[in-house]
């Protein structure tokens, strides 16, 4: 296949409960997860070796890179001797909590399972993503899900588009710092999947991490206090930074956009209920059936 370019969308928890903690360090989670329609975006071309460029020089273009390593772990599952330029535009914040690195990370395993030709089939691609990072898969899958385990254990569901103001309040969040804490809640009773994931029953439910990102980051505290005051229903995703509110609207969101502090960025999504990724592959591959580039 010729060069392309697919999307590497971001993702929303909506909630995040931590039910209990493996012998191996893991912690075990329940979360429910959306796509949003905003991301990074990651270009693929055939070349002799493995070849990445980013528009951002903060970030590694060596092993450090999860896209590399991505692509590396494809090549050592599957025997390919082949290679690819990648050029990564970065959009998201790193370590924000909107799964910047491992939506790279799962948007290389597709991009390059289809440049490849290597036919790897979803179950395969999920796997080899989480060798790379607990939320992997669920960029793989492509689709609002349920999930439990280390995050790997996926259940989908139907969850309307909605529109939300997401906003980084200027600062990175090491996933190791909120895990680590002592005083992280770690024995949220486990809940079944709700019949109904209605509004009601997810502004019931809550992130366990917030409380612990709040006290070691202040600015945390802060964007959540904004968000509320503006827009209420105020989430912070993952283990942070980047906070959240649901808007009634596009046209809500964008005009509160601009009021956001200058220190802090933000950007306005609409939740996917099938990522930009899973129909960006759909249309590639249906333009690869019908022989047309």
């Amino acid at each position: 296949m010729t060069a392309f370019e697919l999307p590497a969308p971001a993702k929303l928890n909506l909630f995040l409960h931590i039910t209990g903690r493996r012998e191996d360090g893991y912690h075990e989670l329940q979360t429910l997860f959306v796509m949003l329609d905003h991301g990074d975006r990651l270009h693929f071309e055939p070349h002799s070796h493995l070849d990445l460029q980013c528009d951002d020089p903060d970030l590694p273009v060596d092993d450090g890179n999860l896209v590399l390593r991505a692509a590396r772990l494809l090549q050592e599952h599957t025997g390919c001797r082949q290679g690819a330029r990648l050029r990564l535009q970065k959009r998201l914040p790193t370590g924000g909590g909107v799964g910047g690195g491992s939506s790279d990370a799962a948007t290389t395993l597709c991009g390059l399972n289809l440049l490849w030709d290597l036919n790897l089939e979803e179950a395969e691609l999920i796997t080899l993503g989480l060798k790379l990072g607990a939320d992997v898969p669920v960029f793989v899958a492509g689709h609002s899900a349920w999930a439990e385990g280390v995050g790997e254990r996926l259940t989908p569901v139907f969850m309307p588009e909605e529109w939300f103001l997401v906003v980084h309040p200027g600062i990175a969040v090491p996933t190791a710092r909120i895990f680590s804490d002592k005083e992280l809640t770690r024995h949220t009773p486990p809940i079944k999947v709700p019949a109904s994931l209605d509004r009601g029953t997810l502004d019931s439910l809550q992130n366990d991490c917030e409380s612990v990102a709040k006290r070691h980051f202040p600015p945390i505290a802060e964007a959540l206090d904004w968000l509320q005051r503006e827009a209420g229903n105020a989430r912070m995703t993952g283990t942070g930074a980047c906070c959240f509110a649901r808007l009634a609207g596009e046209q809500a969101a964008r005009q509160l956009l601009p009021r956001l502090p200058q220190h802090w960025t933000g950007f306005v999504a609409r939740s996917k209920q099938i990522s930009p990724l899973r129909e960006a592959l759909a249309t590639l591959r249906a333009r690869q059936n019908s022989g047309t580039s």
